[in-house]
């Protein structure tokens, strides 16, 4: 968590891709239980996530996916090919092995309906600024 910390005062390196890419930005919110919102955040971290997991947000077509958090606000950014189809890989992913059942694990954690999918739980936000160029 340390390296967590630092990178809330100097930021986030984010990737560069030779391809163009887009990104959707997504809320969803947390049972408001410091514990839980512990275990959530522990879960998350490179040693404990399913490792079915990345493997299959990267097989639905998912460049890359990073969550932050805000009290019980999660944020989700999510980068992918200009090309990409939210509504077909989100389907893709959801049938991947364990996807659903690590979506039903942490709605333990989550706000959200039982057997919902991880498209159905985020919520899309609308974007309201741009730096102009």
């Amino acid at each position: 968590m340390a390296q967590n910390a630092e990178n809330e005062k100097t930021g986030y390196i984010q990737p560069v891709f030779e391809i163009e890419t887009k990104r959707y930005c997504m809320t969803l919110e947390l049972k408001d239980d410091p514990k839980l919102i512990e275990e959530y955040e522990g879960w998350h971290e490179a040693e404990n996530i399913w490792k079915e997991i990345p493997e299959g947000i990267r097989k639905a077509g998912i460049m890359d996916s990073e969550i932050y958090r805000s009290g019980t606000t999660l944020f989700m950014i999510l980068t992918v090919p200009a090309d990409f189809d939210f509504e077909t890989q989100m389907g893709i992913l959801a049938g991947l092995p364990r996807q659903g059942e690590w979506e039903d694990f942490m709605t333990k954690y989550q706000a959200s309906k039982p057997g919902e999918s991880s498209a159905e739980k985020w919520t899309k936000m609308k974007r309201v600024f741009k730096l102009p160029e």
